[in-house]
């Protein structure tokens, strides 16, 4: 049965409006108190100091970022030059091999036609013996006809007799002349086999250099790769005395005066300054204290600030003394600098300055004035400028880096031809731009040249010290 809906709705609003308008209390229209409501935002200075940091984050870390891009960009600029002179390397020991190939072959070929000289000495020898006993013979022959011949005295020479005489002295000139064109032929089997020897001695010579250039070679990229060691340390324990160690002689001057005349590493302290081992050469009639010394090529010069100003290397081979420890030595008093090289002729050069070096606030600049010595003075135009190193560029080159550019830290002025810190070479670089980068003391308008040693060493001036009237020596001779 269906229910009607609108009957259903009005029972429906009648039941309500009892409780909607009924004789209850009427509602409170009072407006109720606010109630309190946190903040959904932070405070101003809050998010003032949050910016603040985060702009300083964001800038350190675009500092960051571009200093490792510049980081970067150094190794790749390194492992370029590394890949370079790999390359070069690699080139030159195939060059090498080659020559030494050839060389084999010459030494062989030389060596069979020494084989066959000595046989024809050996024959023409034993022809020499025969013609002289028939020589001999031949004397024998001719005394017998004179004594025929004094025997006829009363009588007369017959013509036969005559021919045979005119017979035999024919003979015996012809066996002269012989003999003397054999003797000649000796000697010059002598001199060309003499000649022999000594192409066979140079081609030696060379074999053996080529090897040795060749292991270098092949060694060289590693050393232009390492960190120099660092000098070994003066040690020093529990048990050493403060007696022992206030003992301790000021520099290789002090120990010579000491009475100690063998050259070796001793135990140094200038100035009260920290001790430290260096080399003394005791060969002179004074100690000298060496600073720096190259002679094998086993430490890469090629080193940093610190590396250049704390010392590096082995004292029993290459090393650096370090700008620290020159200083010290040199603040003793008036000091003199010895330089002496050597080139690869072994011939033996050396110079003397009146020498002095500035501290660390100056960069270590130096000062040198030209005492005396049989080499030329090219660091006339070094004096007064300060230590440069690759990684902090003193020199008065505006557009490069001098160090970086000469491999070796130095007192550069304009780059300029001399840097006894440079690349050691064991055989002359075929580039002019490698042949810079090597051990330079180059006077104006000379040729680039790679020295074999050098050693510079500090002593005290054993009375005071006058610069000569003349300017500095422009002799050069043979050396260089």
């Amino acid at each position: 049965m269906r229910i009607p809906l609108i009957p259903i709705l009005l029972a429906a609003a009648a039941a309500c409006v009892p409780s909607l308008c009924g004789s209850g209390d009427p509602p409170d229209l009072r407006p109720e108190a606010p109630v309190e409501t946190r903040s959904r935002f932070a405070a101003l200075d809050d998010v003032r100091l949050l910016g603040n940091g985060l702009l300083q984050l964001g800038q350190s870390l675009r500092e960051f970022v571009q200093k490792t891009k510049g980081q970067i960009n150094d190794i790749f600029q390194k492992l370029n030059i590394f890949d370079n002179s790999f390359y070069r390397l690699s080139v030159l020991a195939s060059e090498i091999k080659e020559e030494e190939e050839e060389l084999k072959k010459t030494t062989v070929v030389l060596k069979a036609n020494n084989e066959e000289i000595k046989d024809m000495s050996v024959k023409i020898g034993s022809k020499v013996d025969i013609i002289l006993q028939e020589k001999s013979q031949l004397k024998s022959k001719v005394e017998g006809l004179e004594e025929k011949l004094s025997g006829m005295s009363h009588g007369l020479v017959t013509s036969e007799q005559v021919a045979e005489i005119n017979g035999l002295r024919e003979v015996i000139h012809s066996q002269e002349r012989s003999i003397t064109e054999l003797l000649e032929a000796v000697r010059e089997q002598s001199d060309q086999l003499n000649h022999q020897r000594a192409k066979i001695r140079i081609l030696e010579e060379k074999f053996t250099v080529n090897t040795l250039t060749q292991e270098t070679n092949e060694r060289m990229p590693g050393i232009f790769k390492s960190e120099a060691p660092t000098l070994t340390p003066y040690l020093t324990s529990s048990s050493t005395s403060t007696t022992s160690m206030t003992n301790l002689p000021s520099d290789c001057s002090d120990l010579f005066s000491r009475g100690e005349r063998v050259s070796g590493v001793y135990g140094i302290r200038p100035n009260g300054t920290e001790p430290f081992m260096a080399l003394c050469d005791m060969s002179k009639e004074h100690g000298a204290t060496v600073i720096q010394r190259r002679m094998d090529g086993s430490v890469n010069f090629d080193q940093t600030w610190v590396k250049y100003e704390n010392g590096f290397g082995d004292l029993q081979g290459d090393f650096w003394l370090g700008l620290r420890n020159i200083h010290s030595l040199v603040t003793q008093g008036s000091s003199v600098l010895h330089i002496q090289l050597e080139d690869w002729k072994q011939n033996r050069r050396f110079v003397e300055y009146r020498f002095n070096l500035n501290g660390p606030e100056s960069n270590y600049s130096i000062h040198l004035t030209h005492l005396s010595g049989d080499l030329p003075d090219p660091m006339i135009n070094h004096t007064g400028m300060m230590f440069s190193t690759k990684d902090r560029d003193n020199d008065n080159h505006q557009e490069s880096n001098c160090a970086h550019d000469h491999t070796g830290g130095w007192w550069y002025n304009a780059c300029g031809d001399t840097n006894l810190n440079g690349r050691y070479f064991h055989m002359r670089p075929k580039g002019r731009s490698d042949r810079r980068r090597g051990i330079q003391w180059k006077p104006a308008q000379k040729t680039y040249y790679s020295l074999k040693l050098t050693q510079i060493s500090v002593h005290r001036a054993a009375y005071p010290i006058t610069a000569p009237s003349s300017s500095a020596s422009t002799e050069t001779g043979v050396f260089l």
